[in-house]
């Protein structure tokens, strides 16, 4: 088969050094997806940019594989944004591990994923093995809340099963859930007064915001649930009594019940402590994401777990705190897992990827691609 070997691993690695060169902060995407699309054209797929109002200078990258025998539509995701402070990235390799030179991300989030989309296409398209449908998704501004992924049209999700490349550590690791996310903004307002000569004349709405807090149950509140509050301003100067307070916060968790009750616990609380001290407060909350759940005995998951081992991967399941794009496409009706891709330390200047968990991550995906094949 053409591509695989030396070669094939040759041109991964390149394609990935490539792809993290490319400079792509949220809302910069445009000539990560010309690549992407030059490569998936080359590969055999029709290739099309969606809009999605985002604000991003390119749209999602979707892409189509027609399918040469029967099977589960398969469909491959990942981001092409990355978070900042990603440009100019020099990567460097050494010891069979690409790290960035020091005073950058290296981009693996979700680069990695990417070039494992990339390859397994390619070498598909050079074995001329049967294969099914399979569609590829590449999504703008997912660091800045996922805003790609909600605005890609439900034509475009469909499909049997769709992997998103976007967890953390070694290829194997499968998420089976995902939590609900709220989030919100409250505006405290009280009446100002001078603070040293007539400060019962005033209402303070930094005592409201700091009160609110303190009745609010905040960090792990079970093994499924989170909550916090991420930051509170307010107030001007010493001797003047604040008038207004914003606190921002969220909760999350696996439960989707759960998430609701812990959000109506934290609105009561800042709504009794507005009126305790005579003030008032305008929240509003924004639902980021559903959870999603996988029974542990589904197929689909079987059917990973059958992936990982052809592909010499060891399967594990777990949980997860954070979203990606999964719990959209998830939300939006298709059947989605996420996949750790390798991913070591993202979001920071000492982040890394090791070469041979990129491979692994082509082996897992051509695995999963014949398997999916009747």
């Amino acid at each position: 088969m053409n591509g695989t070997g030396s070669s094939g691993e040759d041109r991964l690695l390149k394609t990935f050094l490539d792809l993290v060169r490319i400079d792509s902060p949220t809302g910069c995407e445009s000539d990560v997806a010309s690549y992407a699309a030059a490569a998936l054209r080359s590969a055999g797929l029709s290739v099309r940019m969606a809009c999605d109002g985002s604000g991003a200078e390119t749209g999602n990258v979707v892409a189509e594989l027609r399918g040469t025998a029967p099977g589960l539509t398969i469909v491959l995701s990942a981001h092409m944004d990355t978070v900042e402070p990603g440009r100019g990235v020099r990567p460097v390799v050494a010891d069979g591990v690409v790290r960035s030179s020091g005073d950058t991300i290296l981009g693996g989030d979700d680069k990695a994923g990417i070039a494992a989309i990339l390859e397994t296409v390619r070498r598909i398209d050079e074995s001329g093995s049967a294969h099914p449908p399979i569609r590829v998704l590449l999504t703008v501004g997912e660091e800045m809340g996922l805003l790609g992924a909600k605005a890609l049209d439900a034509a475009d999700c469909t499909g049997d099963l769709c992997l998103v490349l976007d967890a953390d550590g070694e290829p194997g690791g499968i998420v089976t859930a995902a939590p609900t996310h709220h989030t919100f903004k409250a505006t405290f307002t009280g009446r100002a007064a001078h603070a040293g000569v007539e400060p019962e004349k005033g209402v303070s709405a930094v005592v409201m915001a700091s009160s609110a807090v303190a009745a609010m149950r905040i960090g792990r509140l079970d093994d499924e649930t989170t909550a916090n509050v991420g930051r509170i301003e307010g107030g001007g100067a010493a001797n003047v009594v604040a008038a207004e307070c914003t606190l921002i916060g969220e909760c999350r968790s696996l439960d989707p019940d759960k998430a609701d009750r812990v959000r109506s616990e934290m609105d009561a609380a800042m709504r009794s402590m507005a009126d305790a001290f005579g003030g008032r407060v305008t929240v509003t909350w924004t639902k980021e994401y559903d959870g999603f759940r996988f029974a542990q005995d589904d197929p689909l998951l079987a059917l990973i777990e059958d992936a990982c081992r052809d592909a010499g991967l060891v399967p594990r399941r777990f949980r997860t705190g954070g979203g990606s794009d999964g719990n959209i496409l998830s939300a939006k009706g298709l059947p989605t897992l996420v996949l750790s891709s390798g991913m070591t330390d993202v979001h920071g200047t000492n982040e890394s990827l090791k070469v041979d968990d990129l491979t692994a991550l082509v082996r897992l995906l051509l695995a999963v691609v014949a398997r999916a094949t009747r």
